[in-house]
């Protein structure tokens, strides 16, 4: 199924501490956009308690009656926008909860937001974006607290930037940056970073590969194709400051071939205030045991590092 057809729910992960109202105003655009609803999803994790079950009852029912108000706030704040919302307040770890409320609901998109003190922030490069992006049946956008902020704010009308990735997630990566080129009508700009070879070759298979995906500049929406040499983490940073787009689409595999954070998306994560939108492989049939490997993978590299 493509982007545009999928989205027709998003999870937006609420913290109610102000982190998560950058993610929220752009789940609200992509939700206008595209005629999706909004869940707004809040979990009570144990681990902030040390186990939920030891919370005093009077206290843990403050705490959730607090938590449904603000959800609620929220919920009819959206409605006043013509977007229909709906909201999950469960307690547990704050991944899984997300990963149940994604599948019951069908998600096309799940929205959290970071702190934005370094770029996306920590929260985003720590495990709950690395197990999202890994075992979330669905495209993971990343936005940081400042997204909007002084210099780093996104041009009005921003282009969207989509990393030339060759990896299993590239298709996808181009079906979701095309599909928000054409539904806002901005422009396409397509960074690839050029390998040693292919530059002494003098190539240039950005187009080339673009249509393969059925992309042709000329098209329904402006496309820009953009060759730079050198890793592709720098290359795109100095993209997104040269082009000030309004999102960058990022292919990203489900499993890495190395321990901890993986791949270019991760690296643009911890340095970059525009929102990133993590594009995942296709989802194959996974079974338990592979959940449980990749968990335990991303574990063994939280603890190392």
């Amino acid at each position: 199924m493509s982007f545009a057809d999928s989205l027709k729910t998003i999870v937006v992960a609420t913290d109610l501490q102000g982190s998560s109202e950058a993610a929220l105003e752009y789940a609200r655009k992509l939700a206008t956009g595209y005629g999706a609803r909004i869940v707004l999803a809040h979990g009570l994790d144990p681990v902030e308690y040390a186990a939920i079950e030891s919370v005093p009852g009077r206290v843990l029912r403050k705490l959730t009656e607090e938590a449904r108000a603000s959800l609620d706030e929220m919920a009819a704040d959206l409605f006043r926008d013509g977007i229909h919302t709906h909201t999950e307040l469960r307690q547990g770890a704050v991944v899984q909860m997300l990963l149940d409320v994604i599948r019951q609901h069908d998600a096309g998109l799940i929205v959290l937001g970071t702190r934005g003190r370094r770029g996306a922030g920590p929260l985003a490069v720590g495990t709950i974006a690395e197990h999202l992006v890994r075992l979330a049946p669905c495209p993971v956008l990343a936005v940081a607290a400042d997204w909007n902020a002084g210099e780093n704010r996104p041009k009005p009308g921003g282009s969207v930037l989509l990393a030339m990735e060759h990896n299993e997630a590239l298709g996808a990566a181009v079906d979701a940056a095309s599909a928000l080129a054409l539904t806002f009508q901005r422009t396409l700009i397509v960074v690839h970073a050029r390998t040693a070879a292919e530059a002494s070759a003098f190539l240039n298979p950005c187009a080339t590969t673009l249509e393969e995906f059925g992309v042709r500049p000329g098209g329904e929406f402006p496309v820009r194709c953009i060759v730079k040499d050198g890793n592709p983490a720098e290359a795109l940073i100095q993209a997104i400051d040269q082009y000030t787009p309004s999102i960058l689409v990022v292919g990203v595999k489900r499993k890495s071939e190395s321990r901890g954070p993986h791949g270019t998306a991760f690296n643009l994560l911890a340095s970059s205030r525009v929102p990133v939108l993590c594009v995942p492989a296709p989802v194959e049939p996974n079974t338990n045991e592979e959940e449980a490997e990749i968990s335990d993978e991303i574990q063994v590299s939280v603890e190392m590092n």
